[in-house]
């Protein structure tokens, strides 16, 4: 099931964030959500983790509207926040075992190491969280993320400040994950759209300004590239 937003607003003290925005992000898709900062990615974020309530319109995932039943969507929903707080004190492998309590998995030993196996964390699973590069780090957030076996999945930034293999490593797992998942990748880089994404959604100052598959931006835009297309339309 896909992630549905619908004429969704936010605004934060009388300022509007959202204008009421619509896109969709579909199953077995890697869709990019691209935008200068401050356009409203991370608001669309949190409105569709259930971290903040939107101010009108509505969102669901994997089929359940999260206003009305946000817990029930949450179920289906694995998310990494760009700030990706993790606990410095705590060993990998003992981070992920308390996830897997919180999500009361079953047979949570095997699923541990599974996800561990996924996302190359094996060799650093019995370190502290204080002690792991910033990659490292990411792929723990990745790891909790997916340790309940979502069908949705919202990364917000997940590559950045990475170094080039750290980089090359996330964006092999994240196209690996989309194979099965609804997967929505916030990002204002063009180059991560590029490497990872199959559809493309851009937001500028809290509006839906292009939304189209990757493979026919020749075909719809004069622009020779996404970032060409970029600078255009949020200039």
């Amino acid at each position: 099931m896909s992630i549905h937003v619908s004429n969704l607003h936010k605004s934060y003290n009388g300022h509007p964030a959202l204008k009421g925005i619509t896109f969709t992000a579909k199953p077995g898709r890697i869709t990019g959500f691209l935008g200068p900062n401050g356009a409203g990615k991370s608001t669309t974020m949190k409105v569709l983790s259930g971290s903040i309530s939107p101010t009108g319109g509505s969102a669901s995932v994997y089929g359940i509207d999260i206003r009305q039943n946000a817990l029930a969507a949450r179920r289906h929903l694995g998310y990494l926040p760009e700030n990706n707080p993790l606990y410095g004190d705590l060993y990998v492998h003992e981070t992920l075992a308390f996830i897997a309590a919180l999500h009361q998995i079953p047979q949570k030993k095997t699923r541990i190491a599974e996800v561990i196996a996924l996302t190359g964390l094996g060799p650093e699973q019995h370190k502290k969280i204080d002690q792991l590069s910033k990659g490292y780090r990411q792929r723990v957030g990745i790891a909790q993320a997916i340790l309940h076996n979502p069908d949705v999945l919202i990364l917000d930034e997940p590559t950045s400040g990475l170094d080039p293999n750290q980089l090359q490593d996330i964006r092999s797992l994240i196209r690996h994950l989309g194979k099965e998942k609804t997967v929505l990748l916030s990002t204002h880089i063009m180059q991560e759209v590029e490497a990872v994404c199959d559809d493309v959604v851009i937001i500028h100052q809290g509006e839906i300004i292009a939304d189209f598959p990757l493979n026919e931006l020749s075909g719809r835009y004069a622009d020779n590239n996404l970032e060409a297309l970029f600078v255009r339309l949020t200039s």
